[in-house]
């Protein structure tokens, strides 16, 4: 190689060099203007994951203690303490189980209490289970996005066959949806048992 080459190569490398420091400087001080920053975002991240890991565990936690609670009222009904720490872990549960106690007992006053749970349907069941009459299961049946609607309505149109008033109890079975698994029962109560 002659020795212009070799300046030439010399120079190249010289300039990759001062490139690759260059580079490198700037980074040094990228990370020295912006260090509080990315260790702040790496804290922040950190003590996400943990408190989503915490609340994970509580959450667990909560529910194996919840279920502990109900294997013991199904051994023992009366189990005062099981039943207090059912209440405090999960509400929606010991309201389940209040509602289960409550109809088997066939306890007007807690079903009455129940028609106010926050529980899903908790309410909508309390509240079905209390209406005995017909204008009750009309009152329930009118109500919009309820359960036992059509239940509701054969009831109600069943207790009007018992009265005689066979129009009525037409008219209830006629308003039972056709997607409902009751409207065969409707339509057979119709062809039966309303003439």
């Amino acid at each position: 190689m002659s020795l212009k080459d070799n300046i030439g190569m010399v120079k190249e490398e010289l300039n990759s060099e001062e490139k690759f420091f260059e580079k490198a400087v700037m980074t040094e001080r990228f990370v020295k203007k912006y260090k509080n920053l990315m260790i702040g975002s790496l804290v922040a991240v950190v003590v996400v994951v943990a408190a989503n890991i915490a609340y994970d565990i509580n959450k667990q936690s909560k529910i194996t203690s919840a279920n502990a609670a109900l294997g013991a009222l199904v051994k023992d009904a009366n189990n005062t303490q099981a039943l207090t720490e059912l209440k405090a872990q999960s509400s929606t549960l010991y309201d389940v189980w209040i509602l289960s106690k409550a109809v088997a007992d066939k306890d007007l006053v807690t079903l009455k209490e129940l028609t106010g749970s926050k529980a899903l349907i908790i309410g909508d069941i309390a509240s079905y289970e209390l209406a005995k009459d017909v204008k009750s299961l009309n009152n329930y049946a009118s109500k919009q996005g309820v359960i036992y609607k059509d239940l509701a309505l054969v009831q109600s149109a069943v207790l009007l066959m018992h009265e005689k008033k066979m129009d009525q109890a037409h008219q209830k079975l006629q308003m039972v949806s056709e997607d409902s698994s009751m409207s065969k029962i409707a339509k057979a109560l119709l062809h039966y048992g309303v003439k």
